[in-house]
């Protein structure tokens, strides 16, 4: 959502703090997956945006994750990574984010990372919960500390009213179509991170909220922005190992190569600590990443350009 760009001093350098405890702990646990990747968007928008949509729902931050995390791995559990149950997988999490009226896109990703990564460790959904209660108290305890900011409200409230005209159901299905697309490609290749995780809430922001998710009138950087991100990521890991030096070095780099290219996109973050849970990553994860988030790119840039003109909703043109 946007509601401002808010500028505070060191608020990057606390989420990559942030990302330093989490990969400290799950150095110390041997559990990889207690870094779960979109920490790095959740941190990030947190620290930056301490009256934003993310930090000010700190219930939901822990709930939404937690729950579509059990989902994912239930159907992990019982199926094999396809098409039919990346769909499922979408379509629950999806529709528990919208069930409980949560605003942490993010939890499909946790609900789609089992599926992807074949994970089958009930710990995971109790790891991830762990890292959102430490990043909830942390952005509850941030929040009381900085003043609210006035601009931000009327923007909030701007955005609140195109986020009602831009709520037609119009935009599931060219969405699914998308996903559909991926997970064929991705089960025919075999190479699942064509549909990464954090892709999937890159596109349900797009898709869903176009006329207010803050990187849908700059789609054509993404797919440099996630594939520099990924190259980053899996080059410390290769370097340094998955430690906490190679994950802070990763969110540090991402958030500079957001900051270059003039992007607010939180997920992108977590593109580049994909590689720290990761077995052996190499740099065919960077091409599948690039792959990936060109197919949804100019599939979104098609849909806008004729479905979207016809109800009437016009997007500014990408800069």
């Amino acid at each position: 959502m946007k509601a401002g760009m808010t500028r505070i001093p060191g608020a990057e350098l606390g989420s990559i703090v942030f990302i330093g405890v989490i990969a400290a702990a799950a150095r110390m646990t041997g559990f990889d997956l207690l870094m779960f990747p979109e920490f790095g968007a959740l941190s990030n928008d947190i620290m930056k945006r301490p009256y934003g949509t993310w930090a000010t729902a700190p219930v939901m931050l822990v709930i939404t994750p937690l729950v579509t995390a059990v989902a994912g791995l239930w159907i992990t559990d019982h199926l094999a990574f396809g098409v039919a149950s990346v769909l499922l997988d979408v379509v629950v999490t999806m529709g528990v984010i919208e069930l409980i009226q949560s605003p942490i896109a993010p939890g499909i990703s946790a609900g789609l990372l089992p599926l992807v990564l074949q994970v089958h460790s009930w710990w995971y959904p109790p790891a991830i919960t762990v890292g959102t209660g430490a990043l909830a108290i942390t952005g509850i305890v941030h929040r009381r500390f900085q003043p609210k900011p006035a601009v931000s409200l009327a923007r909030d409230e701007v955005d609140d009213d195109l986020e009602k005209a831009a709520a037609k159901p119009v935009w599931l299905l060219p969405f699914a179509l998308v996903l559909t697309a991926l997970a064929y490609l991705a089960t025919w290749t075999g190479r699942h991170f064509l549909l990464y995780p954090p892709l999937v809430v890159i596109g349900f922001e797009m898709f869903a909220h176009p006329l207010v998710c803050p990187w849908a009138d700059r789609p054509w950087h993404l797919p440099l922005a996630c594939t520099l991100s990924a190259l980053i990521g899996v080059s410390l890991v290769t370097w340094l190992g998955a430690g906490v030096l190679a994950a802070m070095l990763s969110m540090a780099a991402s958030v500079v190569t957001l900051r270059v290219l003039a992007l607010r996109a939180p997920p992108v973050l977590a593109v580049g600590l994909l590689p720290m849970v990761l077995n052996s990553p190499d740099y065919s994860f960077a091409a599948s990443v690039l792959v990936g988030t060109l197919i949804l790119t100019i599939s979104f840039r098609l849909w806008q350009a004729t479905c979207l003109r016809f109800m009437g909703l016009h997007l500014p043109a990408d800069r």
